[in-house]
């Protein structure tokens, strides 16, 4: 009897072992206008592009009623895929007129948990539009917390507002961190500096992530501003754009979707 419950228990520990997933795959996408003008065929789509993901970080939800409604009818199309998904929405941020949005995180609750419902950064209400929405994760009981970003458009000196969440990152969150979004600057600018001088590293660098309107010669692609920033104690494995296009001939139906790629970072923690 002694032998059987030790083996049972051998089996079982081994199980719960060898089930914990060590890397995680977060995506991060700028849904465009994501809300009630889209239709079920385009979530069925949405879902499939972001279905193998463990976290989705969704910018540019809309602030109303149909915004938070189209996250959960999203939320119940990947749950019917084969895993167990739940999602947060943030408050409307506090936004000049016709600016204010949502964010939303969409994950799988099998190996990746939360303890809180995440919270708008309301420190930096007065130095950007769109204040970042953050939420802790928690990986094998091991911390990381996600601020997921959409800063002002590229007209409207979105670099203040990266310097404001550069200096507040620096000076108060010391977890191992990812900011993910829509920076409206690429990677390469001066602005980034202070991020990169404590060690964050870019996902994804010489890779245009948005959508032209139309395609000439194969080129759909135009300027690269969404991205994934991490922290020096998270470890790169793989990263990059789910590119959901590929082809001149799909590139209108693709914008009904979104006018962005979605990017990808899959991690481990140190």
């Amino acid at each position: 009897m002694l032998k059987n419950l030790l083996l049972l228990f051998f089996i079982f520990f081994y199980f719960n072992i060898h089930c914990q997933i060590d890397t995680v795959n977060l995506v991060s996408w700028n849904i465009r206008d994501f809300g009630k003008t889209k239709s079920s065929a385009e979530l069925e789509k949405i879902a499939e592009i972001v279905r193998d993901t463990d976290i989705l970080a969704i910018q540019e939800v809309v602030a109303g009623y149909g915004g938070a409604q189209a996250v959960a009818k999203l939320s119940d199309i990947l749950n019917r895929k084969g895993a167990q998904w739940d999602y947060v929405i943030s408050n409307p941020t506090n936004s000049p007129k016709y600016a204010t949005e949502r964010y939303a995180f969409i994950w799988k609750t099998k190996n990746i948990k939360i303890k809180n419902r995440g919270w708008l950064l309301d420190e930096l209400n007065s130095t950007i539009d769109r204040e970042p929405f953050l939420l802790d994760f928690y990986l094998n009981k091991q911390k990381f917390t996600v601020i997921n970003f959409h800063s002002r458009p590229h007209n409207k000196t979105p670099e203040s507002e990266i310097k404001a969440l550069s200096y507040f990152v620096v000076d108060s969150l010391k977890t191992p961190l990812i900011i993910a979004g829509d920076f409206n600057v690429d990677e390469k600018e001066p602005v980034f500096g202070l991020l990169k001088s404590k060690r964050y590293k870019a996902t994804i660098t010489n890779q245009k992530t948005t959508l032209k309107k139309t395609c000439k010669r194969g080129d759909y692609l135009n300027y690269p501003i969404d991205n994934i920033f991490y922290s020096n104690d998270i470890k790169r494995v793989d990263g990059g754009v789910i590119d959901f296009v590929r082809f001149c001939d799909n590139l209108e139906l693709a914008r009904k979707l979104s006018d962005h790629l979605p990017v990808f970072f899959k991690f481990s923690l140190e």
